[in-house]
């Protein structure tokens, strides 16, 4: 079953360190088959570690999370959607983190519904978005 929802970082983040429940709350009532975050979340979420070398908890919630979801990989069509994102972004005066770009840009590829709370993504044209810290 394809990802249907990329989690950003932020929002993974909510899910593993759990302070903000009504995150858990709406991931509970998704089929973790549908689940998933971008190689480069995974990244961010194992810097933090690095960055902390003694905190074993989070060390361990954090491979318990990625153990549970999909991890999409960097590929050619997420390369492509990136490149055209750029350009759009940068030719409508609107920048964005890289980081946040190529996360973006594999929603697009990958037509999943990305799961932010970061208002930067609304600037992406034809991206999905869902805010799971509002209370629906």
């Amino acid at each position: 079953m394809p990802v249907r929802y990329l989690l950003d970082t932020n929002v993974a983040s909510y899910v593993i360190k759990g302070n903000l429940p009504r995150v858990r709350e709406r991931l509970m009532r998704v089929p973790m088959a549908e689940v998933g975050v971008s190689v480069i979340t995974e990244a961010e979420l194992r810097f933090g570690v690095a960055r902390k070398p003694g905190a074993s908890r989070l060390a361990v919630a954090v491979e318990e999370f990625l153990l549970r979801v999909e991890i999409l990989a960097w590929d050619s069509a997420a390369a492509k959607s990136y490149a055209a994102l750029r350009s759009a972004l940068e030719l409508a005066g609107r920048p964005m983190g890289n980081f946040d770009m190529m996360i973006a840009a594999q929603a697009l590829a990958a037509e999943a519904v990305l799961v932010t709370h970061d208002q930067v993504f609304r600037h992406v044209k034809h991206l999905t978005l869902e805010d799971w810290t509002k209370v629906r």
